[in-house]
């Protein structure tokens, strides 16, 4: 069997687009700075209005409502504030409280102080408990601020589909305000801003194909606003100051464009593929557990336990096999260590997980030397007397 590596990490950054590069690269040759008023700057803005066009597109939102930022860490800091505006009005924001199953950007609080972090359960399938929800809001203290709410659409480890539309109607009876984390979401999922009823949505560049370094916030309407991480000029209307980074966002349009389209075509493909790689699994190994297999998931997402093999271990195994895979969140500077949402989940966390992630050029091919190689690490796990 072919000895070519695979790629089956696209949780952690989806391989570029030919598109996207080919935008990155033409606009590497426009000299012009966006807030110029000459004939090349005007090129320039040109270009950065009709990447926030493409963007707002791919989540069903008015070009209006994007301020682009780095990336989706950026987004989660500039937002997640104590300090907001209600036009020229200061607004306090009293308690920040965020689901057990947050990517680290967001679990960390952004500008808040960390006594004013709460963390939320979920459920052992891993969804959020919206009876907690209620009761941690229904017992906020209101003269300290308003409430926020953090919540992420799909889990970047077990790819979890989580309840936004009925946690935002719980988030709206007290009076709060929404950030929901659509990184992991955007083009596997339709995206409709509106109809999830958040006030702040956060997505990523690089995890839907685009180049690296670009992200935006969504916001609903601009009456009621973070005070801005990043001053300067005043470029985004003043919220995100700094040089608009016109290639990247070149690319991340590029990027969206292709992820806008027939979502649910390319989906129900990758999910068959998943599924297929599965069946392959559990056949290999009785004993694999597939982590939120029986809740909604994103299609491309498979995240699992083989009992008696550590997570390091196997990460280790499959790297040497040719095949790149993840253990839980590729987003702390390389560590293995302990994933806190199978900690959440009550799940016994010892093992740890793997998580294979698919993509659109992910072959029929590829899922089967992937599951050939699952069946030589099981292998190996019960030749050296590991299994449990």
């Amino acid at each position: 069997m072919s000895k070519e590596r695979i790629y089956m990490d696209w949780n952690a950054t989806a391989p570029l687009l030919a598109e996207a590069r080919d935008a990155f690269l033409s606009a590497l040759d426009l000299t012009g700075n966006p807030s110029s008023v000459h004939r090349e700057g005007r090129a320039v803005r040109a270009l950065v209005e009709n990447a926030r066009r493409d963007v707002a597109a791919l989540c069903g939102a008015e070009p209006s409502s994007v301020v682009f930022t780095s990336g989706a860490t950026e987004a989660a800091n500039m937002v997640l504030t104590p300090d907001f505006r209600m036009g020229r009005t200061p607004l306090r924001i009293g308690k920040l409280y965020v689901s057990a199953i947050e990517h680290p950007a967001v679990r960390e609080g952004g500008r808040f102080q960390r006594e004013d972090v709460i963390e939320v359960p979920v459920t052992k399938a891993g969804v959020i408990d919206c009876v907690a929800l209620e009761r941690s809001l229904s017992a906020h203290d209101r003269p300290s601020g308003l409430p926020m709410v953090a919540v992420m659409l799909a889990n970047n480890e077990t790819g979890i589909v989580q309840p936004v539309a009925e946690v935002a109607a719980i988030v709206r009876a007290h009076g709060g305000l929404l950030v929901v984390d659509a990184v992991q979401a955007a083009g596997r999922v339709p995206l409709s801003f509106g109809a999830l009823g958040a006030d702040f949505l956060i997505i990523s560049s690089h995890k839907i194909g685009g180049p690296k370094g670009a992200g935006a916030l969504l916001v609903r309407g601009e009456i009621m606003m973070p005070a801005p991480l990043v001053r300067g000029g005043g470029q985004e209307k003043g919220h995100r100051s700094g040089t608009e980074n016109a290639p990247a966002l070149a690319g991340f349009a590029a990027a969206a464009r292709a992820a806008s389209s027939d979502i649910e075509g390319r989906m129900n493909a990758i999910a068959a593929l998943r599924d297929r790689l599965e069946a392959e699994m559990r056949l290999t190994a009785p004993d694999v557990v597939i982590h939120g297999a029986d809740v909604a998931r994103i299609a491309n997402t498979t995240f699992f336990t083989l009992p008696g093999l550590k997570a390091e271990t196997g990460q280790i195994a499959f790297d040497l096999e040719g095949v790149a895979l993840s253990a839980g969140s590729a987003c702390s500077s390389g560590r293995v260590g302990q994933s806190h949402v199978l900690t959440a989940m009550r799940y016994d966390h010892r093992q740890g997980a793997l998580r294979i992630s698919i993509g659109v050029t992910t072959t029929q091919a590829e899922i089967e030397r992937c599951a050939h190689v699952f069946a030589k690490v099981a292998a190996r796990r019960r030749g050296a007397g590991e299994a449990a």
